[in-house]
């Protein structure tokens, strides 16, 4: 995975970005979230947790796993895509590369049937992880929630391989991410790296790119969905908001009286989360969010080796 001793810092107080988003109460759940028209004005009043957990839920309906599936969630964070699956039955592995992240899903979710975390980075797994083994076709599904941006273009590549490998014929791997439109690198539209610094990243993958990844590595692309609408560009509407209200004193009083941890924030804060925020809505034109929904066929094509 590119970047894992910085990935190591990420979602974390280092970022300003991040404790503003602890204090709006994106804690427990690390996704953008899923917003419709109705339902926006009250994001601005109840915070983001709601509409995180809608975007779960609508990741793991294309997953499809049926009770006693065993499934691997790549990229697990702090384990609430894990435990969601573990209620429904299944039995659940939650990986991710982050000790801390690992460390907070166990505690907050590790005495529940069925639910099994473990640091390992999704991109070249361990053939053992929390005592289970990831023999090949030994998993009926994988999961992947807003993640493998993080993994670079050799390390998506990697993941996809290792996906399909784990899983038996007729498995499903579901893969949700943030995408470019096009091939222009990131860098040229985040000159300073604000946006790469932030989430610890160093490139996204161009949104027709993936099935091609998805094919070389044996799977079947069965549905694309462009989310887009309803995750990046809502929420940039409530990026927009928030800059606006934080651009004025009485603006920042008033938000710190809705979410009184942002009293901790000094002016040089304000002004930093400011800039960054506004670094972000500059590359909304070229992003976008995609879920892939990849199936590895019952029967490998003639002359393809098992895996």
């Amino acid at each position: 995975m590119d970047g894992s001793g910085d990935l190591a810092r990420a979602y974390s107080d280092d970022s300003v970005l991040f404790r503003v988003l602890r204090h709006l109460g994106w804690d427990s759940l690390a996704n953008i979230g899923w917003f419709t028209p109705p339902t926006l004005p009250f994001a601005a009043l109840t915070g983001p947790v709601p509409f995180q957990r809608r975007l779960v839920r609508r990741s793991l309906a294309l997953l499809d796993a049926r009770p006693g599936q065993l499934v691997l969630d790549a990229g697990c964070g702090r384990g609430d895509t894990t435990a969601r699956l573990g209620a429904a039955g299944c039995r659940a592995l939650g990986v991710d590369i982050q000790p801390a992240q690992i460390d907070q899903a166990r505690r907050r979710f590790g005495g529940l049937s069925g639910v099994r975390f473990a640091v390992a980075d999704a991109t070249a797994l361990p053939r053992r992880a929390a005592e289970m083994p990831l023999t090949d076709g030994s998993f009926d599904r994988v999961h992947c929630l807003e993640a493998a941006f993080h993994f670079g273009h050799d390390g998506r590549r990697s993941f996809l391989k290792e996906g399909f490998r784990l899983l038996r014929p007729g498995g499903r791997l579901v893969l949700v991410d943030v995408t470019s439109r096009t091939d222009q690198p990131i860098g040229t539209l985040d000159p300073d790296g604000l946006v790469r610094g932030t989430w610890r990243f160093d490139d996204i993958e161009p949104c027709e790119r993936y099935p091609l990844l998805a094919s070389a590595a044996g799977f079947t692309t069965r549905r694309i969905l462009d989310w887009t609408t309803p995750v990046l560009h809502r929420a940039a509407q409530l990026c927009a908001l928030f800059v606006a209200t934080a651009s004025t004193r009485a603006g920042r009083r008033a938000l710190c009286v809705r979410w009184p941890g942002l009293r901790t924030l000094d002016a040089q804060d304000w002004d930093e989360v400011i800039t960054v925020v506004r670094a972000h809505r500059a590359i909304g034109r070229v992003t976008r969010y995609t879920a892939y929904v990849l199936d590895k066929p019952t029967r490998l094509p003639t002359g393809r080796p098992p895996v």
